[in-house]
Formats: structure tokens, C-alpha cells, sequence
């Protein structure tokens, strides 16, 4: 098949993050894939695709394309084109640090991300005398409003290989998303990478398998809730040990090449239903 992807920009980001993913999985199964971007060139993480920049969309002719993802053309649905990276994904899981180290990810300018969710929760775990050390990665640089005395490393704007040796010197990782978050990415990357998550019973992380024991849950937007999770997960090896396991067995269903398996089947589908 010959696709193209439209990118409005290359900016730090899942959307970005899983058309680049979705494009290289792609192209190892042999199919010639573009992407046409408004945004300047990628830097943070590597390519395969054939990059096309253009000061509008209307610039670019797809008439030699089967299909054309993204900016008002085909969207794949995120259950079918989730990809984690292979680098992200662990053989085994290493011994856990002293004081754990807990990350918690994403921008707090986005609200569906819940950044301030999962401050309450540290917050309330602390107030219960668990010792962790607090993570915060990000794209952006810290509001004004971020509780920055809470946190003992704040990391930003980090590239693929970078993320993946942040995520992997992590234990465990809140997940404190509201319902209208599209991607989660990251946890996902978490639970391949063997970390131990407590997340929000979003209709998105159930999604992940119907078997709920890969993660602790507590509800959206409901940061004492989510506190009492992470005391739990914090205060039981056993338990952290259980969801770490199960986390690597379901994220076996991002892998790349499964990934591009779907989306061939899905644009297959399309097709015969055009």
C-alpha cells in the first residue's frame, strides 16, 4: 500500500509519537509510507517514512496514495494503532530502588492528562508516611502552579531514547488520566516496560484487557482515592510484583508488528467497504 500521514506539527507528543511508530512498522512490512507535515523536522526520535514538508496541506498531491491518515482523511482508531517501542519493552525486571521512585507524567497545562490528580495522590501517600521519590517528566516546562517542591527530578521535552531510560529507572507510575484523555501512551509504554501503575478507571486503561489486574484502579479525578491505590501498590511488594508481570504480558499487543498486522487488516476493511 502506498499511505501518507498528515501531521499538522513534529512538537514532543503521542499523536506524533504513534503516526511516526505506525509509519515504521509499516514500511518493514513493505509498504512505502510518507509524511506530509506543516512542522519542522523531527529530532526526537528516528524515522523511516519519506518526510514531505509543506507551508499548507493543500500543497500536497496524494493522487499516487491508497489512503490518506489523519487531517480530516482516514483515523485509525487508537485500540487498533496503539505502538509501544521496542526499547521500551524489558526481558526482566529489574530489582526496585530505595526509596521507590514513582513517576508521574504528562503536561499539567493539558487537564485531561490530570496532572494535579496525581500531585493529590502523592500528596495523600506522603501524608500516610510512604517515602518515594517523585518523577515528573514533561514536554513543556513546569506551570507556575506545579507543586515543585514535592518532586525530586522534574525532566522535560525528553527524546525517545532518553524517555526509555527515565521509564525504566521508575518503579512505579500514576496514571491519573480523565476520560477525555485519546492516547496514553505512556502507560502503556509503563507496563511494558515492567512498571507497577495505578491508573483511573477511564474507559481507555479498561480497554487494555478484560482482565483488570494489570494496574490498581481509583477513579477519575478523585485524587484521595487515587492516594489510598498508591499506598497500597507502595506498601505491597507482592502486589507491585503481580501487576509489573501482568503489564509486560498485555503490552505484548503493542508490538510493532502485531500493531502493523491490524492496521493492514483495518485499511483492507476499508477498502471493501468503500
Amino acid at each position: 500500500m502506498k499511505l501518507a500521514y498528515l501531521l499538522e506539527d513534529t512538537s514532543i507528543s503521542s499523536i506524533t509519537a504513534t503516526a511516526v511508530a505506525q509509519a515504521d512498522a509499516l514500511i518493514a512490512r513493505g509498504h512505502r509510507v510518507r509524511i506530509v507535515t506543516e512542522g519542522s523536522p523531527l529530532t526526537w526520535r528516528s524515522s523511516r517514512a519519506e518526510w514531505i514538508y509543506v507551508d499548507h496541506f493543500q500543497e500536497y498531491n496524494a493522487g499516487e496514495d491508497d489512503f490518506v491518515i489523519g487531517r480530516n482523511g482516514i483515523s485509525i482508531p487508537i485500540e487498533t494503532g496503539r505502538i509501544v517501542d521496542d526499547e521500551f519493552f524489558r526481558a526482566r525486571i529489574p530489582p526496585e530502588h530505595q526509596p521507590l521512585r514513582v513517576l508521574l507524567a504528562g503536561t499539567s497545562q493539558s487537564e485531561s492528562k490530570g496532572i494535579d490528580d496525581g500531585y493529590g495522590a502523592a500528596a495523600h501517600a506522603r501524608w500516610f508516611h510512604q517515602k518515594f521519590d517523585l518523577i515528573r517528566v514533561a514536554a513543556f516546562a513546569p506551570s507556575r502552579e506545579e507543586p515543585l517542591d514535592a518532586v525530586q527530578e522534574f525532566h522535560v521535552a525528553l527524546d525517545r531514547s532518553e524517555m526509555t531510560r527515565l521509564m525504566h529507572s521508575c518503579d512505579v507510575l500514576i496514571a491519573p488520566h480523565h476520560r477525555d484523555e485519546q492516547f496514553a501512551l505512556t502507560t502503556a509504554e509503563a507496563l511494558a516496560s515492567g512498571v507497577a501503575i495505578v491508573m483511573t478507571s477511564i474507559p481507555l486503561h479498561l480497554s487494555f484487557d478484560e482482565k483488570r489486574d494489570y494496574a490498581l484502579f481509583a477513579p477519575e479525578e478523585n485524587a484521595i482515592e487515587l492516594g489510598e491505590k498508591l499506598i497500597e501498590l507502595l506498601s505491597d511488594a507482592e502486589v507491585r510484583q503481580s501487576v509489573r508481570q501482568r503489564g509486560r504480558e498485555i503490552a505484548q499487543q503493542w508490538r510493532a508488528d502485531r500493531v502493523a498486522e491490524r492496521i493492514e487488516k483495518f485499511f483492507q476493511e476499508h477498502r471493501m467497504s468503500l
